[in-house]
């Protein structure tokens, strides 16, 4: 891209630039830190870039345009001109009424896109009336036990009309039956039904530890929603390869990037063994990307992700069609980084990072509440997070033109540079075999938990400044208002299951019980039968229980995880 004498030149001008400009500055008055550098590769940043510094970039092979391969400028050739990014809050407030409340709250707010929590015994596929859920229904998202509880939630919200995103794993499969069978009771053509399901099971081995079923049979229900996606739901999203959680759990944008397309590499190689293929089934797989602090780091962190996984698809697997190389992605704000002190603080860094979010071509976005670091968000924080996305659509012009800070010398350094780690980094992964056996052995684990390790560290020492907990702290706190969990919730919770119990065809439920069972002992696509027992009011845990009988349940090996 650059003639090699005005390359030449240039750094015979930035080297005496350096040593009459430069240097005597920083003698004569010193500056902020001996070594500058990213907030979490920890990648030196020099005091200036100039085009020496991107000397081998080729603006074809590397950047393009948008909507073309590499995709590294985004995804669509018109971006946030044609289409603004989905706004999604995400939203599950403890009962399928509350929740179907806040969903109906946030639709009139101008959100378009929900995003569904779950409770953690949902999650891990309990019923609300198991003894392993005492405690946490309702806690951390909505408990959905029946079909019934899922009706509740859509009910008014007609499912041909706005996006889903359920943030569910193991019993992903279980979840995205109740979600068509909804949408057949409503009378919505399968083929209309919009949105995304997590389905990412490996990052639960990885960094939250919320699986059921040994890794084997885990993708084969992952791949089983895939081929019955294509056919059936062709619209939704089959697949949410989750960096989020890995970065939440203290990793750097590179090892993101890196666990995360490794794991896209796992699921997509698990999918042609299956028999599937690759140009059908891989324009469906999106991804879900933490946003962090550093806003020049985490824009570079999303551009080379597309970049490099658009390389990928067509050096490994042959991908023909451009809708397969693709990488589509949902961005939240990071959790890890709200703070409970000063919770006024998080709103500004939630802004930040929802603009990192943007400027790296986001295809929806949520903004945590100031809240969350303390409890489920209320209405106001909400609202305010949601606001956050829209001043930043129709006021701040980041959306006016696409890919804004591509040429900027430094961005585009930062951008090869956690390409060029990610890629050593999956290298690595293929040498131990592939992320299932990297994550079996906990090497995985192990090398996020050392930079964890290494950022408390530097906390606690405070080389790293956290505003208003390590510095610029303040003795009082003003008063704020907390979400709270209705004490009664899961008693009521209990008494709706027990009476959906007591209401259907026990008979017909086992009946459909048993071909699960038969479709999991055979090679049969378990989504059909699945599909026809939450029609019937099965619940989520006999569902799930049927499954834990026939695939076994994972049980760890000693020292294996670390999270």
């Amino acid at each position: 891209m650059f003639d090699p004498e005005d390359l030449a030149a240039i750094r015979e001008a930035k080297a005496e630039w350096e040593t009459e400009s430069h240097d005597p500055a920083v003698d004569s008055a010193g500056q902020r830190h001996a070594e500058f550098t990213t907030d979490t590769e920890g990648q030196s940043v020099d005091p200036l870039y100039t085009p020496a510094d991107v000397a081998d970039l080729e603006y074809d092979a590397d950047l393009g345009f948008p909507g073309e391969e590499p995709f590294t400028r985004g995804v669509y050739a018109t971006m946030y001109r044609g289409r603004l990014w989905t706004m999604r809050q995400y939203a599950g407030m403890g009962t399928a009424r509350e929740t179907n409340e806040r969903f109906r709250y946030l639709i009139d707010e101008g959100s378009s896109g929900l995003s569904m929590a779950f409770d953690l015994p949902t999650q891990m596929g309990y019923d609300s009336d198991a003894s392993m859920a005492r405690g946490e229904v309702g806690r951390s998202g909505v408990a959905i036990d029946t079909l019934a509880d899922f009706e509740r939630v859509f009910e008014g919200i007609p499912l041909e009309e706005v996006s889903t995103s359920m943030t569910i794993n193991a019993p992903a499969a279980v979840l995205l039956a109740m979600y068509v069978a909804v949408g057949d009771r409503q009378g919505v053509p399968r083929a209309e039904l919009r949105g995304t399901i997590q389905n990412d099971v490996m990052k639960e081995y990885i960094a939250r530890n919320l699986y059921i079923y040994p890794p084997e049979p885990s993708m084969r229900l992952v791949t089983d929603v895939f081929d019955f996606c294509a056919d059936e739901t062709p619209k939704f999203n089959t697949i949410s390869v989750s960096g989020y959680h890995i970065r939440e759990a203290g990793s750097t944008a590179a090892q993101e990037v890196a666990f995360t397309l490794a794991n896209g590499i796992a699921y997509v190689e698990a999918a042609i063994d299956a028999g599937l293929d690759v140009d059908a089934f891989a324009p469906r797989i999106s991804f879900f990307f933490n946003a962090h602090n550093d806003v020049l780091e985490e824009t570079a962190k999303f551009r080379a992700a597309r970049r490099l996984w658009a390389r990928i698809m067509e050096d490994r697997f042959d991908a023909a069609d451009p809708d397969a190389k693709r990488l589509k992605f949902h961005a939240q704000t990071g959790g890890s980084t709200l703070t409970a002190q000063q919770v006024e603080n998080n709103v500004v860094r939630v802004a930040y990072q929802a603009l990192a979010a943007v400027l790296g071509g986001a295809q929806s976005l949520h903004t945590n509440g100031k809240d969350e670091a303390l409890a489920l968000p209320t209405e106001r924080s909400v609202r305010t997070a949601l606001r956050t996305q829209q001043i930043l659509a129709h006021e701040s012009g980041v959306a006016d033109t696409i890919d804004p800070l591509a040429g900027s010398y430094y961005v585009e350094s930062l951008t090869d540079g956690i390409e060029e780690r990610a890629r050593e980094i999956i290298e690595e992964v293929d040498r131990r075999g592939g992320m299932l056996p990297a994550v079996e052995s906990g090497w995985v684990q192990r090398r996020i938990r050392e930079v964890a390790f290494e950022r408390q560290r530097e906390i606690e020492e405070g080389e790293r400044i956290i505003v208003g907990v390590n510095a610029y702290e303040t003795d009082e706190e003003p008063a704020i208002d907390l979400q709270e969990v209705d004490p009664d919730l899961e008693r009521d919770q209990r008494e709706r299951l027990a009476a959906v119990k007591a209401d259907r065809d026990a008979d017909a439920v086992d009946d459909a019980l048993a071909d699960v069972r038969a479709a999991a002992r055979g090679d049969r696509n378990l989504l059909p039968p699945i599909v026809t027992a939450v029609k019937r009011y099965a619940t989520v845990q006999e569902v799930c229980d049927v499954l834990r009988e026939e695939f076994g349940e994972y049980r760890p090996e000693s020292g294996s995880t670390a999270m």
